[in-house]
């Protein structure tokens, strides 16, 4: 009868499965902790004034001219 024999890559595959899950997750969550503290200490936007433009009034068709 033949002996079963593994492969050093099948029986390392969940070994190796789960520390690619580890280095996947510590990657995304630096990614979302980083941005979470980013926009926690963002300064605050500036305020300021809006110009509005001046309102042209609008302009007096031959229609409207007529009637008066």
């Amino acid at each position: 009868m033949k002996t079963k024999t593994f492969s050093p890559v099948g029986s390392l595959h969940p070994v190796l499965f789960f520390a690619v899950v580890y280095v996947v997750a510590i990657v995304f969550s630096i990614f979302i902790c980083s941005t979470l503290f980013y926009s926690c200490n963002a300064s605050p936007g500036k305020l300021g004034q809006q110009q509005e433009a001046p309102v042209e009034k609008p302009v007096k068709g031959p229609t409207e001219m007529a009637s008066r």
